[in-house]
């Protein structure tokens, strides 16, 4: 069972966006992405929760099956610009982050045809929490 998410209206009606201008280059993931999407519940963002994983949060997490953890800004995939510090919405962990809170964990596909399980630490930053609505 999949954990609640909770979306700002800003990054769904972006996401949305984003979704519609790819929808002929079939990238991996986009069903996925477009289902967290559909069960998120959407508020404004000023009322996100300030543990909750947003666009352009930086977040610690750890990959539950290698022991790894990470600490990356989840971006547009515009903003990645090879940067290691960052991930992009579109790449299956990047989706994954999305909407969950600190505690949460969640086990997302992953290429391959393996799954990926993933525990949210902390949210280091996060926009909506710092007053940075226009990100």
């Amino acid at each position: 069972m999949k954990p609640e998410i909770t979306m700002s209206r800003l990054d769904a009606e972006r996401l949305e966006r984003l979704l519609e201008g790819m929808r002929n280059k079939g990238f991996p993931g986009s069903a996925e992405l477009e289902e967290e999407i559909a069960r998120a519940k959407i508020v404004e963002p000023s009322q996100v929760p300030p543990t909750v994983v947003t666009m352009n949060s930086t977040v610690r997490f750890k990959v539950e099956s290698s022991g790894t953890e990470f600490s990356l800004t989840l971006v547009y995939p515009k903003d990645v610009a090879g940067s290691s510090d960052r991930i992009s919405v579109l790449a299956p962990v990047g989706s994954a982050l999305l909407g969950l809170k600190e505690g949460d964990e969640i086990t997302w596909p992953a290429p391959g045809g393996k799954v990926l399980n993933v525990r949210i630490i902390e949210v280091t930053y996060q926009p909506e929490r710092s007053g940075d609505m226009a990100l």
